[in-house]
């Protein structure tokens, strides 16, 4: 018996960072996001040998544990041990015997929700494998527990809900509440946005912790600025529902570039001077907007480019040293099977 999984990475459109605390629980946040063509896999693969094996395809990492109840949280599976950890404790009871690996379409710190993905991927390959009672919301806040209490991980709370859910969704963060919103965008909207939205991956990346700490403490200093552009950012996400809801795609940039000189005063970590020319050379290639993906500091960044001017955007980008990679907007979320 083989059990698999799968659950997409996404973008954030619009409100990123206001879905985090403590600013979610003063203000309350909204979050506009997409899921992509981009995934996080799990494979298990149970045994009778009372061994748990973690594996990384690819990278030749291996660890392994006998009749183990809870293993340590260090090293390189911190998230599939934060997973074994809690199935274990809240719903097993007893260890497990099983090989799981599992590895995502973009590197780490990329921007595209990487680590609350994973988590989601390998939280449901448990759930296809024990029968766990799960819905949809019950996945995505366990997920969201083991990646910010169990592990103390700084973040939000909008990918593991992303992931789960998938395609398009206007979330609301209201104190410890989240309510997903599912939006019906028009077909014909979402090709024109995929046409359009060039997706570019920096070449770079980032520690996502640092810059969301940061955002954090300008929150509980009070800094002025800093919690004024987080409530710009929050009515971002309100102009995004509406110009997706009725059509206007090429409202977009605008938007995209009004969220996005709010964002950068969030945190000063958000950009720097490579993102910054990024930025500034899709745009002057005729982009009319855009951001970067996640908290900020590198990974990926999208444009918006209207008319013909898709490839000319690219082409100026790819001249910096990234690469526009191609994707499809996807309607589903998390998937898992048993063969």
């Amino acid at each position: 018996m083989i059990i698999r999984s799968k659950a997409p990475l996404r973008l954030g459109l619009a409100g990123g960072g206001t879905d985090v605390s403590p600013y979610s629980d003063i203000y309350g946040g909204a979050i506009l996001n997409a899921t992509i063509s981009m995934y996080a896999h799990t494979t298990i693969i149970p045994t009778d040998d009372g061994k748990v094996v973690f594996e990384a395809p690819g990278k030749h990492l291996r660890e392994e544990y006998t009749n183990a109840t809870e293993v340590d949280t260090d090293g390189y599976f911190i998230l599939h041990k934060g997973v074994y950890n809690r199935i274990v404790r809240q719903f097993t009871h007893k260890p497990l015997s099983l090989r799981i690996c599992s590895y995502v379409d973009a590197p780490a710190g990329s921007g595209l929700g990487t680590s609350s993905t994973l988590v989601v991927s390998i939280l449901g390959a448990y759930v296809e494998w024990l029968k766990l009672p799960l819905g949809e919301y019950d996945i995505a806040r366990l997920a969201y527990e083991i990646e910010r209490i169990d592990l103390g991980l700084a973040g939000g709370k909008q990918d593991q809900y992303a992931a789960t859910f998938g395609g398009f969704n206007f979330m609301e963060f209201i104190g410890d509440n989240v309510i997903v919103n599912p939006l019906r965008v028009r077909q014909r909207y979402i090709d024109e946005l995929t046409h359009n939205l060039v997706l570019y991956y920096t070449d770079t990346s980032h520690v996502s912790a640092d810059i969301i700490k940061e955002q954090q403490n300008n929150v509980k200093s009070k800094n002025n600025n800093s919690i004024e552009s987080m409530h710009k950012v929050k009515e971002q996400s309100l102009l995004m529902k509406e110009v997706l809801l009725k059509g206007e795609i090429d409202r977009i940039g605008e938007i995209l570039d009004f969220g996005w000189q709010y964002k950068k005063q969030m945190a000063k970590s958000v950009s720097n001077e490579r993102i910054d020319n990024i930025y500034n050379t899709a745009l002057a290639a005729g982009a009319t907007g855009g951001k970067i993906s996640g908290a900020g500091g590198g990974g990926f960044m999208f444009f918006y480019c209207p008319e013909a001017s898709r490839h000319t955007v690219i082409d100026a980008l790819e001249s910096l040293g990234g690469q526009a990679k191609r994707y499809d907007f996807t309607a589903e979320g998390l998937k898992t099977w048993t063969m």
